[in-house]
């Protein structure tokens, strides 16, 4: 085998050196470009990531905020219902309780951030919903208590109307009993002698005759009435025929002289009562009465000589 040449040996290693040096010079060269990109894609990362995480802070931020604010307008919510108010408070409690939990949450839990809007837009529902309901009844107690009121103002015009057209009854009821009472005209006391004859001479008159017209009057009673006479002498003592004749007037039992019953229909009736019996008339002014059981018919004077 063939020597070869120190010389040609040693160039030829230096030549190889070199080419080895180029080489790792390029390898260096091509390493530092890629740490350099290396670094510069971690710096974007580094820098997307704080951006992101930023942002979800933001957003945490936010959602807390927004839930602090509907904690204050639950805290501002009131009724005058007992069941509301109840619901009320079990929805201020559920409230707080989301505060609590976002608070202890991080701001990377996306999930949970999700879940948490959720639960305040279904807050926000309920509120609104008991927003809703309030105004609604409310509005239906206004309307309630004018309707009481009105009420209450037309039962007490109805009972002013009741109590005048009770007071304009009981004036006309009391009018109609007025006019439905029998009235009489023309009553006058005579006295007749054993021959029927008129006479004014006391030691003479052995009967003596009341008459008397019971007028016409449609709203009385139709049917029997009976009339009564009360004939007081001059000494003002009640004559009695003997008969036991008696009536009650305004509560009081009166004796009668004597009395008749006539058949009334509403149309004018003339009667005539005789008072027989009498023992003896005397001088003087004799006075007769006449009733019915529910009015005095009038009154009359006879003067005896």
């Amino acid at each position: 085998m063939e020597r070869e040449d120190p010389l040609k040996r040693i160039e030829r290693e230096e030549s190889e050196r070199k080419e080895r040096n180029k080489d790792l010079k390029n390898v260096m060269w091509v390493l530092i470009v890629v740490a350099v990109i290396l670094a510069a894609a971690l710096a974007f990362v580094w820098m997307q990531k704080s951006k992101l995480i930023g942002e979800l802070n933001i957003e945490k931020q936010e959602l807390t905020e927004q839930i602090v604010s509907l904690q204050s307008d639950y805290a501002t919510l009131s009724s005058d219902y007992d069941t509301i108010n109840s619901q009320l408070d079990s929805s201020r409690e559920e409230v707080a309780q989301l505060i609590e939990r976002i608070k202890k949450t991080e701001a990377t839990n996306r999930s949970k951030i999700r879940q948490y809007e959720r639960e305040l837009g279904t807050l926000r529902s309920i509120m609104r919903g008991y927003i809703t309901q309030i105004d609604s009844l409310n509005t239906l107690n206004q309307k309630l208590t004018v309707e009481a009121a009105n009420a209450r103002r037309e039962a007490a015009e109805q009972r002013k109307r009741n109590e005048q057209l009770t007071s304009s009854v009981d004036k006309l009821t009391e009018q109609v009993a007025a006019g439905a009472v029998l009235k009489a005209r023309g009553l006058k006391l005579e006295a007749y002698n054993s021959s029927d004859k008129l006479t004014d001479r006391s030691s003479r008159v052995v009967r003596m005759l009341a008459t008397l017209s019971l007028v016409e009057n449609e709203l009385a009673t139709r049917g029997p009435v009976r009339v009564y006479v009360r004939v007081k002498d001059p000494d003002g003592m009640l004559l009695l025929d003997g008969t036991n004749a008696s009536f009650n007037y305004g509560g009081e039992a009166l004796a009668a002289t004597a009395s008749r019953e006539v058949d009334y229909e509403g149309a004018e009736v003339e009667m005539s009562i005789y008072i027989n019996n009498i023992p003896a008339f005397t001088k003087g002014i004799y006075t007769v009465e006449a009733y019915t059981l529910q009015s005095k018919l009038g009154s009359a004077e006879l003067m005896l000589r």
